[in-house]
């Protein structure tokens, strides 16, 4: 009679920490890597702000990837020095680190996040972005070349997250490198935050792309009320901003840029939570709330 094997298969689990310095496309491949927007993402420097955690399961396999803030250099107000601080604190215990570095540029702040590395025992594979808008390829072999020598680095992968080409490579790269172990979350939870954290994200992100260089960055969200009836999501947020003169530009002539910033924002949280939403949004002046360390606590931000 033969035997039946009744022990489990083995399973993978580990933490990925992408980090690099601000606007190199960190956010945009984490969403890419679970083909679901968890991360907010613009063409403002230091969009992402919170350290956010996107989990995806496959077979006998977790990847608990780590999207951080991009590491800068300017840390005049408490929200860079926390920012920064959440970016260095997510190498710690991770057991692969994905480095997004741009194109053919190496610059100061990348030499941050190289500095921060030093510490990390595991392996740190070096992704250089936006490598299709190249203008001369021929120019990459080289700076890989320069690249290579900076440190050692487990794996050194070209790649264009817009384009999505060689994201597999990256997943497969990280896959070598997964230690075996139990799954630490459940095998359809996709991030560790909130629906009223992903809500306030949302609504950031509509006021960065429908701003730009117009606002500075001195602007958060906070959800004063979250609640579902008969099927409905219904959320109230308020928009902080530093001087009246942002809450002007925000709200707009007629109120008109906060009833776009409101649609925009309203049809993605249908998306991201399968429901019809009712979304009311408010601008209020808080003077310094970005370099109050205690009203930043309150808002939900952290170093760790």
């Amino acid at each position: 009679m033969q035997d039946i094997d009744h022990t489990e298969p083995t399973s993978y689990c580990g933490f990925v920490a992408i980090v690099g310095r601000p606007n190199v496309g960190k956010s945009t491949l984490l969403n890419y890597l679970l083909q679901q927007k968890i991360s907010i993402t613009s063409r403002k420097p230091q969009t992402t702000r919170h350290r956010i955690l996107g989990i995806k399961t496959i077979e006998n396999k977790q990847f608990v990837y780590v999207d951080t803030p991009g590491m800068h250099k300017i840390q005049k107000k408490a929200i860079n020095r926390m920012m920064n601080q959440a970016a260095t604190s997510a190498l710690d215990d991770v057991d692969v680190v994905l480095f997004v570095v741009e194109r053919l540029v190496f610059n100061e702040e990348d030499e941050i996040v190289l500095e921060a590395l030093k510490r990390v025992k595991a392996p740190v594979l070096l992704l250089i972005n936006k490598c299709d808008l190249l203008d001369n390829r021929e120019r990459l072999l080289p700076h890989i070349e320069r690249l290579s020598k900076v440190r050692e680095f487990a794996e050194i992968i070209p790649l264009s997250v817009l384009g999505g080409h060689n994201i597999d490579t990256v997943e497969q790269c990280v896959l070598k490198h997964l230690p075996e172990g139990p799954f630490l979350y459940p095998e359809d939870q996709v991030t560790d935050r909130s629906s009223r954290f992903l809500a306030a994200e949302i609504i950031r992100e509509k006021i960065t792309r429908q701003l730009g260089d117009e606002l500075p960055y001195e602007v958060t969200v906070e959800i004063e009320k979250y609640t579902i009836a008969e099927g409905v999501v219904h959320i109230h947020a308020l928009i902080l901003v530093d001087k009246e003169s942002q809450k002007q530009i925000i709200i707009g002539s007629k109120g008109d840029r906060l009833k776009t910033i409101g649609s925009a924002a309203r049809v993605d949280m249908e998306k991201a939570f399968d429901s019809k939403v009712m979304l009311n949004l408010w601008v209020k002046v808080k003077t310094g709330w970005a370099d109050d360390e205690r009203a930043l606590q309150s808002l939900g931000y952290h170093q760790d």
